[in-house]
């Protein structure tokens, strides 16, 4: 089951940077033309929260059931964080991709409450680019001390 959830949850995360990306063109491209707030807004940035979702709780899931890295992590936590490599996986990749996470869903509720088109994307162009950036310094990007392929197979 590992190698199974590990491949999706790698593979995921294309689908998660792809719609983030898509997702905060599209807001920014918003505020800087004043376009009004679209339908298709609305279903690019729920579908990249979604899709965030369904990487968290594949995550969670390695994290706390199958992941050897992070089961060895969790059994000595104090030697763990000695290790990079062990630190990396134990807190700072998920601690990232939580705080992206956190911003999308926030900056979500926050655009729901704006008055006006300018000021939805606003926000999620501040939301979504500070969440693209905490998610995209927590991949494991090769040539990384942490590095994983870009694609498994």
């Amino acid at each position: 089951m590992y190698p199974t959830l590990l491949l999706l949850h790698s593979w995921l995360r294309w689908a998660v940077i792809l719609l983030g990306l898509v997702a905060t063109i599209r807001v920014i491209a918003g505020v800087t033309t004043r376009r009004p707030w679209m339908a298709l807004d609305d279903r690019i940035s729920k579908l990249f929260m979604h899709s965030l979702d369904l990487q968290m709780l594949l995550g969670l899931v390695l994290y706390f059931f199958l992941s050897p890295i992070t089961t060895a992590a969790l059994s000595d936590f104090m030697g763990a964080m000695k290790v990079p490599a062990m630190r990396f996986w134990a807190v700072e990749h998920w601690f990232g991709m939580v705080i992206g996470i956190a911003l999308v869903h926030a900056g979500i509720a926050r655009a729901k409450r704006a008055t006006d088109s300018r000021q939805r994307h606003r926000t999620l162009a501040i939301f979504f680019t500070l969440a693209m950036v905490a998610i995209l310094a927590s991949v494991p990007w090769p040539g990384t001390p942490n590095a994983r392929p870009l694609i498994r197979w």
